[in-house]
């Protein structure tokens, strides 16, 4: 069975430091309470739609590891579109009966254990896989495609995301819009945390993180895309901003544009050095 799209080429990760810093959960999800202000907007024209920055962070890992899976925009789509009706883009520890995570899956409907299930990079592998078993899934409407594989007692629930869950879904893939975010960090955020996320949410493979220069207290990291394109590189920005209250980034460069993690966006010249980098360029630092 085919999948929809081309994937962003998946990620692994260099010259960032020797020792891994594991990620538990409070990395995933930031560490702590979300805060209603902290948001997160995609722009598509005159049109947009907005997420707090832990359903953002959510919204990035789930579109991230469908590219990894070979998923473009359709399938990121019907991803997108469950989780925001199943949990709100949140991995939850509890739901309807036995469901929980962020897609709301149950474990005694054979999701695997409760411990599985809240690991948000196993759910949403299983979800995509799930996907990929229902004949002509890519021909189907959003809220049917979601409906064959989470069978809900609410089946037309999901085609009430079919205009924001496409949006980021577009600038996840590099598609189309723009991402900005209005967010603080951890109070913690270094290179290696931001590698091995990267690693987490995209795999071990063609892209690379370089550490680049020293700029006052922040570090300047390149990612390289694997197969460098404007819409790979989009993609990365977008992925990177909308992670930005978890992984500690300032300022994401994309081409001539920098996204500040503050809400701002603004066009930049690049020195001769720079705009050699092929990739993005993200600072890391206090904000």
């Amino acid at each position: 069975m085919s999948r929809a799209g081309a994937a962003v080429a998946v990620a692994a990760f260099v010259a960032v430091g020797a020792v891994a810093v594991y990620w538990g959960p409070g990395l995933l999800n930031g560490g702590r309470p979300s805060v209603p202000t902290e948001l997160c907007t995609v722009t598509q024209g005159d049109i947009s739609h907005s997420l707090t920055a832990e359903q953002a962070n959510n919204a990035a890992l789930i579109a991230a590891v469908g590219s990894r899976e070979g998923f473009g925009v359709g399938g990121i789509t019907v991803a997108l579109a469950t989780a925001i009706q199943e949990s709100s883009l949140r991995n939850l520890d509890y739901g309807d009966r036995d469901s929980l995570g962020l897609f709301q899956q149950r474990p005694s409907q054979g999701w695997g254990s409760v411990e599985q299930i809240a690991d948000p990079y196993y759910s949403t592998e299983t979800f995509y896989a799930a996907l990929l078993r229902v004949n002509g899934w890519e021909g189907m409407a959003v809220t049917d495609a979601a409906q064959a594989v989470q069978r809900s007692g609410f089946p037309f629930a999901y085609a009430d995301h079919e205009g924001n869950a496409p949006a980021w879904a577009l600038a996840f893939t590099g598609s189309g819009g723009l991402i900005t975010c209005s967010v603080t960090g951890p109070p913690v955020a270094t290179p290696q945390q931001f590698a091995d996320r990267f690693a987490a949410d995209f795999g071990t493979g063609a892209n690379a993180v370089d550490v680049l220069a020293a700029e006052g207290d922040a570090t300047i990291l390149g990612i390289r895309p694997g197969a460098d394109s404007p819409e790979a590189r989009h993609a990365l920005s977008a992925w990177a901003i909308a992670t930005a209250s978890v992984t500690g980034v300032t300022w994401v460069e994309g081409d001539d544009t920098r996204i500040g993690a503050d809400g701002t966006s603004a066009q930049v010249e690049h020195t001769q050095e720079r705009a050699a980098y092929a990739g993005i360029q993200v600072a890391i630092g206090a904000r």
